[in-house]
């Protein structure tokens, strides 16, 4: 299984972000995925998660302003940012549990989000 994020940047405080990590290889079946941060000099926390069938868990910093969704036909998860700050200044990698045909969690590759005040 191989993960590829894409659309992070730079942007001004109050912009706009969308974030995609779309999945390839052997999937027939996927369970929860989701969207994982670190600033610098921090851990990793989670974002949001939305399971299979699209329960959302949200973390209460973004909750409001970023919108996690999945499309299971095409193996792609996307996570809309609004109202960025610069709070929201970190590295941003997906997770993925798979299922089937053989179960396991997989890392993307980060993708940096930098919001300027």
């Amino acid at each position: 299984v191989q993960l590829q994020a894409s659309g992070g940047g730079l942007v001004q405080a109050g912009g706009s972000l969308r974030l995609s990590c779309a999945a390839s290889g052997r999937i027939f079946r996927v369970g929860a995925v989701g969207w994982y941060r670190q600033a610098p000099g921090k851990q990793r926390e989670l974002v949001a998660t939305i399971s299979r069938s699209r329960t959302i868990n949200c973390a209460d910093s973004v909750n409001g302003r970023f919108t996690i969704s999945r499309d299971n036909a095409n193996d792609t998860l996307y996570l809309q940012m609004n109202s960025l700050k610069p709070e929201d200044t970190a590295v941003y990698s997906c997770n993925w549990e798979v299922l089937s045909p053989y179960r396991g969690n997989y890392w993307g590759p980060g993708t940096q989000v930098t919001v300027s005040s």
